[in-house]
Formats: C-alpha cells, structure tokens, sequence
C-alpha cells in the first residue's frame, strides 16, 4: 500500500512535465514538482470563526483581552505581536529550500524560482516576490543571438522589457535540501539547462555551516550538432522588497578580487538602514574559459529594457567601472551579473555564481544590545566580508558537496527506506536554518549562569561550550515568534543533537542558566486573566524571548497561558539532559547538569499532594492542547514524571551517591503502581484522571515519556515504569484509532480520538494533527518493533504537508482533517530526526555512543 501511494502522489506532482530530460545530476531521491503544476487543494489558516461554540464561549474572555493586548501592542507600540491571531499568515504554495547556512539570516528561493522570502533581520519575515531577482539565459550561435529568455514562469506588470513567461511545464524543481535542482529545457533550442543551489549546512560543521552564501551551478547541456556561446545572467535589487529599499542612501560598487591564484568578481549592493545595515553580493569566478561581465546599477522599477539589449548585443554586459550614486528617496536600484561560455555540440559546461550576504552586527526589536553572528569569527565583524565569503564559497563548494553527500548517501542508498522518508528527513532540515534562526557569539561579559555558580550548584559564568561554538536560538514558528520554546524544542531537538550537538548542548547551558533566574514582575495572562510573574526560580521557561525584544535577556514572551510553571517543561530539561549526554557521552556535561536537574525535579515534587509518588496537575500546567483542562494525573505529564524520575535515578548512578538514588527510586516504585492504578484501562493509558467527557479519550502522544527512554537506550529491564506488554497495547489502540480511523489513515495521527472511533472535539486542538508529534510517534513505534505501523503513520503527514496541501518548506505545527491549517513554518517537525535515531538503534540494537560522529547523524 504505502509504495503504490507513493508512486502516485509523486507522479501527479510531475504530471504536467512534457520534456523527457531528466537534468545533469539529479538525484532519484527527494521532493520534485513540475514548474506548471497546480495545488488543487487550498486551505486557510485556522482564525475565530472556526472555534466551535462551545469552545468559543468557553474562551470569550481571553478573546477579549487578545483583543485588548493587540490593539495596544500594534496601535499603541508599533509593535508586531508574538502571535497575530488576526493576520495568519496565508497560505502561499510556492517556496523552495531556503538559501544560506545556519544563523546567518536566510534568503528562500520558490520552486518557480522566484526570490520570496526573506529573514535577514533576525528572526522577524518578510514575505515579498522581488521580481528583479532573476536568471536570464542568452544562447547565440555565428556571432547572432538566437534565443534570450527570463527563466520564470511569471508575466509581472513591470520590467516589461523583458522576454516573461517561459512555459513552466518544460521544467521541474527537485529538492534535497541542503541543495536543489532546476531543470529547464529550452523549447526548440535542443539545450537543456540545470541549475544546482548549494547551502552549507553540514553536520558536526560549525564553521562553514554558518556561512550566509548560496551557490548557484548552472550546467548547461548542448544536443545541437553546432557550438553555442551561452550566457547566464543574475539580477539582484539592492534590498528584500520591503518598504526600506525606498528609504534612499543605498548603493552598489564593482569589486574584484584575487586570493590564493583564484580570481573573482562581481557586484557589492551595500542596503544602508539605520538597524541592521547589510551588504549582497553577486560574484562569479573568473577563468580562462569564462566571460565576467557586470552592470553596477540599474532601475528595477521600468522596462528595463536598455539591460536587456545590453546582453542581447553580445552574450555580455557593459561593465562600468566605478561605484553608482546612493539612491534618492523613492528610488530603488539593482545589479546584474553575467557569465559566458562555449558549449561544443552534443557536450556540456558550467557556469557559477554566488550569493552572499554580510550582517555582522544585529540588534533585535529592543535595541538594546549588539549581538555578534557567528560568521564573523571566521571573516571579521566589519561589514566588510562579502567579498571574502563569496570567494570561499567558490573555492570551497565541491568540498561541501562531498561532505553533504558522504552524510546522506547510506540514507539514500538503504533500499529499505521508503522514497518519501528519505525526502522528509533532509527537507524538514531547512528550519534548522530558516526557523529565524540567530547563531551569535559569546559577549566577553556575559554570564549565562543566572548568578548562581558551580560551587553553589549552578554553573560556570562563560560554559566551554557555548565560549566555543556560540548561542543558538531558532523559533517556534516564522508566525509564533518565540525563541527556543522549549516544549516543542522537547521534539525538535532530535535533529541538533543528532547533527550539530554542540548546538543542542550551548542550547541546553543557556536554559539552565534561566533555571535559577527569577522576574517576579506580576503580568496579566490572558487565558486566566490572572496576574502572576513572569518567571519563579527553578522553573524551566517557556522560551527565551521574542526577537522583537531583547531574547536571553527578557524570557518567557508566551503570555496566553501562566508560563511561570508549566510542570511538564522541567520534566522534559531533565529527560534531555540524560538523552544528551548518552548521545555525547560529555562528561563535564552531566556533570554541570546534574544539580539543576535535582533543583527542578524537587520543585516538581510538591505537587504529589497525596504521597503516591504521581504529581498531580491542575488547570493548564499540564498544557498538551489549548482549552483542554486537565484534573488529576495524566497520560501525558505522568508519564514525562516517571520518565524523569527513571533517568534520575540512572544520573545518580553516574555522579551522586546511592542515597540519591534511592530517594528517586521509590518516588518511582510508588509513582509507577499510581500511574498504572489510575490511567492503564486494559488498553491503553486514559488521558487523564479526572471522570469528564474526554478522560478517556486516546491520545496520541501518551507515550511520550517512553519514547525518550528508548531514545536514550533504556531496556525493558531498566526500572519498568512503562511494562512493554501495555506500551505495545497503546500503540495498538493509537495506530487502530487515532491513525486508521482517521481520515481513512492517510493523513497520520489525530491529536485526540473517543474510543468509539470519533475525534475528540473537546477543545481547541484535540482534533488536530500535529506533524511533529506524529513523528515523534512513528518513532516510538520504530523503537518498539512496529516499524511498518511508524512509518505509514508518518507517510500520511509528509503525503498531506508536501504532496496534497502544497506546503512545501513551510510544514504547519497542525491541520485539521478538512479546511484548515494553524501556525505555518513550525519547529517541531524537525522531530522526523527521531524516527532516523530509532532505525539506527533498532538496526543496530544500540544507540550511538559518541559525540561528532558521522554514525549518529545517520
């Protein structure tokens, strides 16, 4: 069933293509779309019409204080909200991977090839089609121009000079990201053409993957019986397509420059904002065989037709010399690029062009602080770089292939794994870089510590970690702008630890510093409406700011729900700080994270209020879906305890006394039986304890604590919390009703099901699905033998988001089973890493054991 289903979605993806070239070194492997195809399927961002009634008026009040926190943030601060909930973002079936490396800001190039989204200010988007940003070909054969042609499939209302409108369903886009292929095959012309993008995003790398430049291979293939001279240009405006291209005072320059007996050139467009001024640059290798030519300057905003003619002349551009004048206000300008070669009949050349972009220094919404990207440690903080990351890129770019490669093959070369896994794990991968992603420096006065030092139980001021490889932050979502927010990060953080675990350890010394902090400030929530602080000592928090403010500085910008203690955030530090360490097997790292795993477990162990060893939960501090209140032990944040206290006892072990672990072991004896007494009903775990309507409903992720423990390679043997018979029983249930009985089990995991076989309608999201936790549940299927089950439960989210629903590169946090998606371009899916370290284990019957290798990566 899931081959035949395959074959058919990919196919109708590529139903439109009427060429039979198949493109110069394009893989079998990935996501590929005809240039002319269209999503019949068009959804719309969940918004307040669709709460049901019941629900609406159980949330009348925090509608009305939303409404009164919004107006007074937009109206009021010239503020942009964390969450908008009245201009979600909507739904746009166009992008492809995104361009750049990690933390660096990203430039998203659509898989019609248009330049469409952009997030070089940190963390805030910007979703605007600069139609300028183009590749054009010029073919001319005997001295005379023969063919010239904008490749894109748009017919746009300006620079009508241009020759528009190429015929899209002569070619087609593939997608393995870090890289991406553009066939075209030029109508009548017997030439076909293939452009390759090349990210550096390359595991256990944190230099050259936190470069912000993209390469562009164009290879051309000549099935003519004469010789061609072709010519491949590159426009760029000086700007995003924001308001601030207007705002004047910007300008381009020429540059060249020769390092190490390799040549380039191209064109520098300096953006001259007061916040956050950057530079692009578009350059080309010089070689012997290869034509450089340049425009420093030109209007994008007429017909543009004196560029066009400039290259129809002679395959070539004018190529002033000397810098343009700095733009008038109203006034925008772009620059052109282009590269020409000879291609002998029935042969083959290339051509190569690179993006970069140098933001050295950024500040976010506040102002308050400069913060310092990554990057720069390698190619200086002056703003002057772009020469020199658009001259490594070039040298380098082979190399970054290789390495990319060698990373992906044993995936891509297992004929066990199905064709559209090997897609999902490496497409979900762009959020590591295009989730508003910020890789900055250490400050040499920073204290990440939260005052609270080593010998006080707390940490050192500056970790060796993050000193070496930096700060990370990634959102929420591009539309809940939130950094680092932790509970979905819980999934997400399957694919750092496994590629880039520095990053995911700096991440974890950051959020254990803010463990010991506190900021009492009493703040008005809207879901309570209850004032309460923003943050309370040994609590995790609910992320670390928004970009908009000041982030490490002003946490928890989450203020729907009382963020000052969601009791399952502390249990999930803990869960990972083991998980962590047994993938790194790092030591001073367990050690370091020990005593503030044991300040948050004791601050959890308050709420057992009758002895048994089971926390208790009460109103929305175990949040698993909005307007869904919890009473009494649960499903989902018992078992996250039991979990934790199973990987406390295993720490203690390792760097506390028998003592100590003993303490946690009969917290866990007791808690065990309590869990089992009250939620185990034959079949699998009721969601929660309470009697009401939706107590026993089938959730999907009540496995959730478990699968952490296989994740971290505990065995059957190791303090039975979970017994295997009732694991595999609930798993059982959930893919039987939640997955089967859904949507006629093609569209993965509902949140929530009734036993009876119907979704839980009982709060906001309980009939969504959440494709991140779907992951995470194939995962734990994979782990408990069940792999055929695991893997058609995540098919139908990747066959949903990415063949049927056209959301390509921007993965939803959910979606209903008709009509609606909610909170595009989502953190957690990055959990599909979860379903690769469970195929590794159980492949290898034991988890990897070290920190940089290539085997955990794959």
């Amino acid at each position: 069933m899931t081959s035949e289903w395959g074959e058919k979605s990919t196919a109708d993806l590529m139903s439109a293509y009427v060429s039979k070239e198949a493109g110069f070194g394009v893989p079998k492997e990935g996501w590929r779309i005809c240039l002319a195809h269209v999503f019949k399927e068009k959804r719309k961002p969940f918004q307040a019409k669709d709460v049901s009634l019941s629900n609406m008026w159980e949330h009348i009040g925090l509608g009305i204080r939303y409404l009164r926190w919004w107006y007074k943030k937009t109206q009021v601060e010239k503020k942009a909200p964390f969450i908008d909930m009245f201009h979600a973002l909507p739904l746009r079936q166009i992008y492809g991977a995104p361009l750049g490396g990690i933390g660096g800001g990203t430039i998203t190039r659509g898989w019609r090839g248009e330049f469409c989204r952009w997030q070089l200010n940190p963390g805030m988007y910007h979703y605007k089609t600069v139609m300028a940003d183009q590749f054009t070909v010029c073919l001319r054969r005997g001295g005379q121009t023969v063919y010239q042609q904008v490749l894109s499939v748009e017919h746009p209302s300006t620079l009508q000079g241009w020759n528009w409108g190429y015929c899209g369903e002569y070619a087609f886009y593939h997608a393995l990201y870090p890289r991406a292929w553009t066939v075209y095959h030029l109508p009548g012309q017997n030439v076909t053409l293939t452009c390759r993008q090349i990210s550096p995003v390359i595991p256990h790398d944190y230099k050259d993957s936190s470069l912000p430049v993209a390469v562009f291979i164009w290879d051309i293939e000549n099935k003519n019986d004469y010789a061609l001279e072709v010519s491949i240009m590159f426009t760029m405006v000086n700007g995003s397509g924001h308001k601030d291209d207007s705002t004047g005072g910007h300008w381009n320059e020429p540059f060249h420059l020769e390092k190490e007996g390799k040549a380039l050139s191209g064109v520098l467009l300096h953006h001259c904002t007061a916040v956050n001024p950057y530079t692009l640059c578009i350059s080309a290798r010089e070689q012997p065989d290869r034509k450089v030519s340049h425009q420093t300057a030109f209007s994008p905003s007429g017909t543009c037709s004196g560029l066009w003619s400039d290259l129809m002349t002679d395959g070539r551009l004018d190529s002033p010399s000397g810098s343009s004048p700095p733009t008038q206000k109203g006034e925008k300008v772009a620059a052109a690029l282009a590269v020409g070669c000879s291609v002998p009949a029935h042969g083959h050349n290339d051509v190569e062009f690179c993006l970069a972009w140098d933001m050295p220094l950024i500040t976010f919404g506040s102002r308050e602080r400069k913060h310092v990207r990554r990057y720069t440690r390698y190619f200086g903080s002056k703003g002057e770089a772009s020469p020199s990351l658009s001259h490594y890129a070039l040298t380098h770019y082979k190399e970054w292939e290789r390495r990319i490669e060698e990373w992906q093959s044993p995936i891509l070369q297992d004929s066990s794994l199905p064709s559209w896994y090997k897609s999902a794990l490496f497409n979900e991968l762009y959020f590591v870089a295009d989730g508003g992603t910020v890789w900055t420096e250490l400050a040499e006065d920073a204290d990440v510590s939260g005052g609270v030092r080593s010998e006080d139980g707390g940490l050192p001021a500056q970790p060796d970690v993050i000193k070496e490889y930096g700060r990370f932050a990634y959102l929420e979502g591009q539309e809940y702008r939130m950094y680092n927010t932790y509970d979905v990060h819980f999934y997400a953080s399957f694919a750092l630890i496994m590629l880039w675990p520095k990053l995911a350890l700096s991440v974890q010394y950051d959020i254990a510093g803010s463990v010991v902090q506190q900021d009492l400030t009493e703040r008005l929530h809207l879901m309570s409406g209850m004032y309460s602080p923003v943050k309370t000592k040994n609590v995790v928090p609910h992320d670390i700011g928004d970009p908009d403010d000041e982030p490490w500085h002003r946490l928890n910008a989450y203020l729907i729900h009382d963020t000052a203690g969601w009791k399952d955030l502390n249990l999930k530090f803990v869960l990972q700080v083991y998980r962590d360490f047994h993938i790194t097997q790092d030591n001073q790292y367990l050690k370091d994270m020990w005593p503030i795993c044991q300040a948050v477990m004791e601050s959890e162990i308050k709420f057992d209020l009758d002895g048994d060893g089971l926390i208790e939960n009460s109103g929305y501090a175990d949040q698993t879906y909005d307007g869904w209140t919890v009473t009494g032990p649960s499903a989902y944040c018992g078992g996250l305890w039991l979990a934790s206290l199973c990987v406390m006892c295993k720490m203690a072990r390792l760097v506390d006394t028998e003592k100590t672990y003993q303490h946690y072991k009969d917290i866990l004896d007791r808690g065990s039986a309590a869990f089992d007494k009250l939620l185990w009903n034959g079949k699998y775990y009721n969601y929660d304890s309470s009697g009401k309507y939706h107590s026993n409903s089938v959730m999907s992720d009540q496995c959730a604590g478990h699968w952490f423990l296989k994740a971290s390679a505990f065995g059957d043997e190791d303090y039975q919390a979970f017994p295997k018979e009732k694991i595999q029983s609930s798993l059982k249930s959930i893919f039987d009703l939640n997955v089967m009985a859904f949507a006629g089990g093609q569209m993965g995991a509902v949140n929530g099901m009734r036993p009876e076989g119907v979704p839980d309608r009982s709060s906001v999201q309980s009939d969504e699905v959440w494709i991140g936790v779907v992951y995470g549940l194939a995962a734990t299927m994979i782990h408990e033998g069940m792999r055929e089950e695991g893997m058609h439960t995540a098919e139908g989210c990747y066959r949903t988001v990415w063949e049927r629903l056209g959301m390509a590169f921007q993965t939803p946090e959910a979606y209903c089973e008709k009509n609606i998606y909610r909170s595009l371009a989502y953190m957690r899916p990055l959990s599909i890493w979860a379903m690769q370290l469970a195929l590794n284990m159980t492949q290898k019957d034991q988890a990897p054991t070290t920190g940089d290798s290539d085997e955990v990566g794959t």
